[in-house]
């Protein structure tokens, strides 16, 4: 613990977003408010033993006797590209935040990396840069980040560390919030001086490779490893990338953290990048068709969640897909889940109350949804707040949510429908299921709106996981995405010499 002669005081700012450029309808300053938009003391009432970054920096800084001067952190469900509006106004907020802090030693951030703003495509690297220039090249500013980003050469020279979970589903968010402040801690205490380097291979992990717990990325993993135990190193991280980001700076990269060693951070960046390239072929995907996952249900330890890749709603999708229900309700075998954010069902449900019958057309309501909505006939069940808590460490780090008004509808046909008034929810936790009476054992199938970020749960639930290879504005094939901005040559589009 620091002596109290020697106190330091460290701000603590966010702004997060995972920005999907193929989404139409843009993410506006309403969407933030809506979500978490907070200031000073709000930060720490909010992450306060959360498995999240931010928990994770709160216990280091108050364990060490630092306080901790939380100014601003803002968050909302990915979706399309940053309004000008907000990101000018949540930068307004961190310097009015900053101007009355009072003096500061260092700076934690936490940036997810993948934000995309209207006029700014490197969202992330041109806050952390006007940041920098705020508190200027002497102060410590290290910065975790969501390994989904999509890392810029502007963001590596605006800090002087940056650490990614190194887990997808990510499960250490708050382990790595500790790394970051403890790295603080070492350097606020003159014991070391963090430098870092970056490496841009032209390179795109498909996201259906992009599971950690599994290869090719267990052996990438190994990698990362021998790295970080190489003495010098301070820390190494794999950015994998956020593949429905149209821009520059779209693709997989990596950064490495020396203590004062340039070269060897440069050294041992430029060999992991090197192993990605001589591995690429690992990391293109496996693409199986929605009839060809439903073929693999029949034999397979059940319930099976099937991942619906295409409208992946942690990736910016809308999650009212209908093409794996249709698919489902005409092979009509399988007791079947499906969730889906349709407040106008939701509303019609709730006219005829409990018991009643009615006919629905679900989902599919949205212009960038790949089908149309689909059409079913059955009973309401159930009503509820929507609301859940999550007491494990999940995707995303939150322990609750709120899907807004809930209703479950049951078909003649094997289905059960979990009408939801919002988007989210049961995608990285199986709590609201729970919360709604429903048991995963009573299914054979639960459709799943994700790829990687719902295992930490389902896996538990599901004896049996499949990613599908679906339509939609996250679709994993992304051969089928229009891009007009992306670097070249960059595999898997382009071959390498």
């Amino acid at each position: 613990m620091l002596t109290p002669q020697a106190k330091k005081r460290v701000g603590i700012v966010a702004i997060h977003h995972e920005s999907n450029t193929f989404i139409p309808v843009p993410t506006t300053l309403e969407l933030y408010r809506k979500s978490i938009f907070l200031h000073g003391a709000e930060v720490t009432d909010r992450f306060s033993g959360a498995h999240h970054e931010i928990g994770g920096f709160l216990q280091v800084l108050s364990e060490a006797g630092i306080e901790a001067v939380p100014i601003f952190y803002a968050s909302t469900a990915p979706w399309g590209a940053v309004t000008d509006e907000a990101l000018d106004t949540m930068w307004s907020t961190i310097v009015s935040g900053l101007k009355s802090a009072g003096p500061l030693d260092g700076i934690l951030a936490a940036p997810h990396g993948a934000g995309v703003n209207e006029s700014r495509p490197d969202m992330d690297g041109w806050w952390l840069g006007e940041l920098r220039k705020i508190i200027g090249p002497e102060m410590p500013l290290i910065a975790t980040m969501d390994p989904h980003v999509n890392l810029s050469p502007a963001m590596v020279e605006a800090c002087d560390a940056l650490i990614a979970y190194r887990q997808n589903p990510h499960l250490d968010q708050r382990q790595r919030g500790i790394e970051a402040a403890e790295l603080m801690l070492r350097t606020l205490q003159g014991e070391i001086r963090p430098v870092m380097e970056g490496a841009f291979p032209p390179m795109a992990i498909n996201i259906e490779r992009q599971l950690t717990f599994a290869e090719p990325l267990l052996s990438l993993q190994r990698e990362l490893d021998s790295v970080r135990a190489h003495p010098g190193i301070l820390s190494a991280s794999l950015a994998l990338g956020f593949p429905y980001a149209d821009i520059a700076d779209m693709g997989s990269a990596f950064v490495v953290v020396s203590d004062n060693q340039t070269e060897l951070a440069r050294e041992q960046v430029e060999r992991l990048a090197a192993w990605l390239i001589k591995n690429r072929e690992l990391f293109r995907g496996e693409m199986i068709s929605p009839e060809g996952a439903l073929a693999r249900v029949k034999d397979s330890p059940k319930p099976v969640g099937l991942l619906d890749m295409g409208d992946n709603a942690g990736g910016g999708a809308p999650g009212d897909s209908t093409v794996l229900a249709r698919l489902c309700q005409a092979n009509g075998s399988y007791r079947t889940l499906f969730y889906v954010p349709d407040p106008e069902s939701v509303e019609a449900a709730q006219a005829v109350g409990i018991g009643g019958r009615l006919s629905l057309k679900v989902g599919g309501k949205l212009s960038m949804t790949p089908d149309v909505p689909l059409a079913v006939e059955g009973t309401v069940v159930s009503f509820h707040d929507g609301k859940y808590t999550e007491s494990q460490p999940r995707h995303g780090g939150q322990t609750g949510g709120d899907m807004g008004p809930t209703v479950i509808v049951k078909t003649d046909d094997g289905f059960t429908i979990m009408l939801m008034s919002r988007r989210g929810g049961p995608n990285g936790s199986i709590q609201p299921i729970l919360a709604c009476g429903l048991k995963p054992a009573d299914f054979d199938i639960i459709i799943i709106k994700g790829v990687h970020a719902p295992v930490g749960a389902y896996a538990e639930v599901c004896p049996t996981l499949i990613r599908v290879n679906t339509p939609g504005v996250t679709s994993a094939d992304m051969d089928s995405l229009t891009y007009r901005n992306r670097r070249k040559p960059l595999f898997p589009f382009e071959e390498l010499p």
